[in-house]
């Protein structure tokens, strides 16, 4: 492993996510883990380890982001979600485009000009619906491992839209569908998915007629913008 001379982290909602590149900007380290109860306990033990990975810390800055960033007293900058997912991702396919986010909690749908700079936003306000925990939640409840949503979603071209915006609602209208015999792959493909199932791609590129493409570390664009940002602090 080569040493990073400035570290990212994604504090969200499900899972943490931290990033060491060197001074090109290259990602050299990475870790990822589930969210836990204690998030201040957990943000600590991440940076302890990322100290034992690199030998110090010393003179390294931190940028944080994600719901929870301002948890990471120790970074020297806090940057929206919105900022280091645009940062990170524009590094890696260098032009501008739509981003679509979907995290653990909320959505967001980012337009990038060629330059790579943010010209607007959109997210969903205060609802989890159709986001990664909703979906865990979902899949629980139609016993269908998580790794197999977008395998089962392709696997009919039959479509049953789930109109509710509410995730207490949604469940419930999933519930009233599998109570009517509607097929699970039918629902699971009105419900769509996340940056490692397949038939959210398929899908996005079937709506808007356009050619999506996946990061090779989605998970970690976030962390990775926000080390982008501490390598300028770093200078």
């Amino acid at each position: 492993m080569s040493a990073f001379q400035a570290l990212g982290m994604d504090v969200g909602s499900t899972t943490v996510k931290m990033v060491g590149v060197n001074g090109s900007g290259v990602m050299v380290w990475h870790i990822l883990e589930q969210a836990e109860p204690r998030a201040e306990d957990q943000v600590m033990r991440l940076l302890a380890q990322a100290r034992q990975e690199n030998g110090s810390l010393n003179g390294i800055p931190v940028v944080a982001t994600g719901y929870g960033r301002k948890l990471v007293t120790k970074a020297a900058l806090q940057v929206t979600e919105i900022s280091c997912h645009a940062r990170g991702v524009y590094s890696e396919l260098s032009n501008g485009g739509t981003l679509v986010d979907i995290g653990g909690q909320d959505s967001k749908v980012i337009r990038l000009n060629p330059l790579g700079r943010v010209v607007d936003f959109t997210m969903n306000d205060k609802c989890a619906a159709g986001t990664g925990r909703f979906l865990e939640n979902t899949a629980l409840r139609l016993q269908v491992p998580v790794e197999r949503l977008g395998e089962e979603a392709l696997s009919t071209n039959e479509e049953v839209a789930i109109s509710s915006t509410c995730t207490v609602f949604a469940e419930s209208e999933v519930i009233s569908l599998i109570a009517h015999g509607v097929p699970v792959e039918s629902i699971l493909r009105g419900l769509g998915g996340v940056a490692y199932n397949p038939a959210i791609q398929t899908m996005l590129a079937e709506e808007t007629e356009e050619h999506v493409i996946l990061p090779r570390h989605p998970q970690l664009s976030g962390a990775y913008g926000a080390a982008l940002y501490a390598l300028e602090i770093k200078g």
